[in-house]
């Protein structure tokens, strides 16, 4: 991520209604695989930071006593209280992860789950560690809920925004950060402890590649201004030879870090 670079509220602007049908589910294997690996009881409490609509923050909340999700987009927030109706240990939280530890308690488990790259993320990740319990575990998740189903896309996006990559009011031609590793280890974390889901195939519907591309903070509906209904037409116009996509999602990798040697 470049220098230039800075975080501001329309990253996600317009693309909560579109995330939960345009983004893939996260598979009942993970919070099988995330209970299996840390002997999670239903006891404890969890904080998915950046936690979007609540797509990890529900799966695992019948793991803990209270889910807590945290994300500075309050349009987020509400599609995951829409959708955890039938939750009623999760609470969700308005503030940005550089706001932690923000009054909220200690955590047996911290996820970062396709989020850690937007944020301060020296300042996260040692707020983070203080705000774990002793036996506390720090979970990041490579996974990609989101897979390009056609050379189309990216083609009309950069047609619609230019060549390059749009985040909010800024741009990241260099894309986002990896490297977190050196970030968890410099915070104070020991580890990683990996353990991995294998990928799955997923049928996605036109309707479900539109609403993908707008869940992207890369093309986000305010990006578009006045051109949005054209983007999306021409959109539905070049998916139109096929009624269905079918696509492979890769694994997904769990990195966890503890407080201490593990």
């Amino acid at each position: 991520m470049t220098d230039a670079w800075e975080w501001d509220p329309s990253l996600y602007s317009g693309s909560a209604r579109y995330y939960a049908q345009g983004r893939a589910a996260y598979p009942p294997e993970l919070a099988t695989a995330f209970a299996e690996e840390l002997g999670l009881d239903g006891t404890g409490r969890l904080l998915d930071v950046g936690c979007g609509p609540g797509s990890l923050t529900l799966l695992l909340a019948g793991l803990f006593e209270e889910a807590l999700g945290l994300d500075a987009d309050g349009d987020m927030l509400a599609e995951a209280s829409r959708l955890a109706v039938n939750a009623g240990n999760c609470r969700w939280v308005h503030r940005r992860a550089e706001e932690l530890p923000a009054g909220l308690g200690r955590f047996r488990l911290v996820t970062f789950a396709q989020s850690f790259h937007w944020l301060d993320r020296p300042r996260v990740a040692a707020a983070v560690r203080g705000t774990l319990t002793p036996d506390g575990v720090c979970a990041h998740v490579h996974a990609s809920t989101h897979e390009s189903v056609h050379p189309a896309i990216a083609e009309l996006v950069r047609e619609y925004l230019g060549p390059v990559r749009r985040a909010g009011r800024s741009a990241l031609p260099a894309g986002t950060p990896g490297g977190e590793a050196a970030i968890y280890r410099a915070a104070g974390f020991h580890g990683p402890r990996r353990f991995e889901v294998p990928g799955r195939v997923v049928t996605r519907t036109v309707d479900d590649v539109v609403a993908g591309v707008f869940s992207l903070s890369s093309s986000a509906p305010h990006l578009f201004g006045d051109r949005r209904a054209a983007f999306e037409a021409e959109l539905r116009r070049r998916l139109a030879s096929a009624e269905t996509f079918t696509l492979r999602l890769p694994e997904i990798a769990v990195d966890l870090w503890f407080t201490r040697g593990c």
